[in-house]
């Protein structure tokens, strides 16, 4: 029992670092879409948090997650669709807190990213682990 828990937390671990890089990714396109081309936040959170799937997912099934090398298309598949879901979520919270609330786009993507970052992790522990 207690290495299961071990396992778990050494997990979270990883995930952590996974969701930190990618959260550099993110931010760090966000802002340079936002900021420098001036491009519509919306548009750029979508660009950004693309991207940074990208190399979660990569990192995920390589680091973080136990994955059955054989079920790689479905997977991914899957991957894609929880990616979508937490691309809409984060799209949504986007939204909500710029036009809505009226906060800075610039913290509402940290907010977005740290809610859509447990998402990511309850529900690809859920539905990709074996």
């Amino acid at each position: 029992m207690i290495k299961k828990y071990k396992k778990l937390i050494k997990q979270i671990f990883k995930f952590g670092i996974v969701g930190g890089l990618a959260f550099i990714i993110d931010y760090g396109i966000f802002t340079l879409l936002t900021q420098i081309f001036n491009i519509h936040y919306l548009v750029s959170s979508i660009i950004s948090f693309s991207v940074s799937v990208i190399f979660n997912y990569i990192m995920s099934i390589k680091w973080v997650f136990d994955v059955n090398k054989k079920q790689d298309t479905k997977d991914f598949i899957v991957f894609i669709v929880l990616s979508v879901i937490g691309l809409g979520l984060n799209s949504l919270i986007m939204y909500i807190s710029v036009d809505i609330i009226s906060i800075h786009e610039m913290i509402s993507k940290i907010v977005a990213t740290f809610i859509v970052m447990i998402y990511n992790f309850i529900t690809r522990k859920i539905f990709i682990e074996k």
